[in-house]
């Protein structure tokens, strides 16, 4: 009878441990809290291609350092279209990285690097390039897309972030153009 009480007792101290724990994580078991959004400045004025392109695949933060994500936007693009800086920098790297061409460029008073691929690149490294100047063309092969894409990335120091956050409201969210009527003016 005795080892049956004590039995009991356990159990009874493991459910009561169990449901205590339930209640509190567990430090070595919770997950890091999600990273804060970096403040990124709208300081483009231009789309690395064509005028509002279609973004097929946007922008996927990875849980982890390492984990699956994507770290980047996939912008619709022919090849041999032209790449263009969205903002004025300085090339960093334009050349191959694992077969695919890629620009690089440092963004002018900012810490924030952009980078361009599969591009054949008409910029080198150390070149001073301007808002929408074109710092190659759309290679045909390379592309991770179903099609033809670029995949415009973005990042401070190792850490991806949003490149579409790098365009202002206007230039992101624009609308067409719309006439309107001229009142007041002499015929």
């Amino acid at each position: 009878m005795r080892r049956v009480m004590w039995c009991v007792g356990v159990w009874a101290g493991l459910l009561l441990a169990s449901a205590a724990t339930a209640q509190t994580p567990v430090a070595w078991a919770s997950l890091p809290p999600p990273a804060q959004e970096e403040r990124v400045p709208a300081i483009a004025r231009a789309w690395p291609v064509g005028v509002r392109p279609l973004v097929l695949r946007g922008w996927e933060p990875p849980a982890t350092v390492y984990g699956p994500g994507h770290r980047g936007v996939d912008l619709a693009a022919p090849p041999g279209a032209p790449v263009r800086a969205v903002a004025p920098g300085r090339v960093t790297f334009a050349g191959r990285v694992a077969g695919r061409g890629v620009v690089s460029v440092q963004l002018a008073g900012t810490d924030l690097r952009t980078t361009y691929e599969p591009v054949s690149p008409s910029v080198r490294k150390g070149d001073t390039v301007g808002t929408a100047e074109v710092v190659g063309t759309v290679e045909a092969t390379g592309s991770h897309c179903s099609g033809t894409c670029v995949h415009w990335g973005l990042l401070r120091d190792e850490t991806y972030l949003d490149p579409l956050s790098l365009l202002p409201p206007w230039l992101l969210h624009r609308g067409p153009s719309r006439l309107l009527p001229v009142l007041g003016v002499p015929a």
